[in-house]
């Protein structure tokens, strides 16, 4: 690979593609930024008391480990939930679908001190076994973690947690094989600002290893 600095802002790299013909990629060079993207848009619950129960939006959520099974979510300290997961030390990670993104927005844009944001969106709060935050109960699959660490970072502290239960909706449950299907359920993902449904399967985990079985043809899905 041969790289050749054009402008402050521009580099032209040439590679060797598949066939063996030269390609030129012509990339920017911008200042450091968040654009992990898409991630998923998911709503915390938190709050000890149906009086306090809130919910905020997320974006910057995911898993750090997975035995003990552990995810983080960061907040700014200016959010009215901060100091009710600081508090209490525990919230739930909800996972969002298609028929929720208007409250999934919503909830991200709108305080909870100036109003009940399960009534506004007519969401319904559900207790557990787990922790003492709710649930959301539209949702498809949610996350009740504990917290273990606050790391001040920032704009955002970074809440570590350990999960402490999954509640899963038995409607996307396959009774038969007690196969999870959360592709059922429609997810969304955030990028950049803007909303998405996910899209088609195009392969499984470990599948660009995995040899054909012999006597039966290869499928692709479409």
């Amino acid at each position: 690979m041969r790289e050749s600095k054009k402008r402050d802002d521009s580099i032209d790299v040439e590679a060797k593609a598949t066939q063996g013909e030269a390609t030129t990629f012509k990339k920017q060079s911008w200042k450091p930024g968040t654009l992990i993207y898409p991630l998923p848009a998911v709503l915390v619950s938190c709050g000890t008391t149906p009086e306090e129960y809130n919910l905020l939006t997320i974006a910057w959520t995911g898993t750090i480990c997975t035995n003990p099974p552990m995810c983080y979510i960061s907040v700014r300290k200016e959010r009215h939930s901060y100091d009710l997961i600081r508090r209490s030390g525990e919230f739930a990670i909800n996972i969002t679908t298609e028929a929720m993104a208007r409250a999934t927005d919503w909830c991200g844009v709108r305080s909870g001190r100036d109003g009940n944001k399960w009534e506004a969106m007519g969401l319904m709060p559900m207790l557990t076994e787990h922790i003492n935050a709710p649930i959301v109960a539209e949702s498809p699959l949610s996350i009740c973690c504990r917290v273990r660490e606050v790391k001040e970072l920032g704009s955002h502290d970074m809440f570590i947690a350990d999960v402490v239960g999954i509640e899963a909706d038995e409607r996307y449950i396959d009774p038969k094989t007690g196969k999870f299907s959360l592709d059922k359920a429609h997810p969304i993902v955030y990028s950049h600002g803007e909303y998405y449904t996910l899209g088609e399967l195009i392969g499984h985990f470990g599948w660009s290893v995995r040899k054909p079985t012999k006597g039966k043809p290869t499928k692709h899905r479409k």
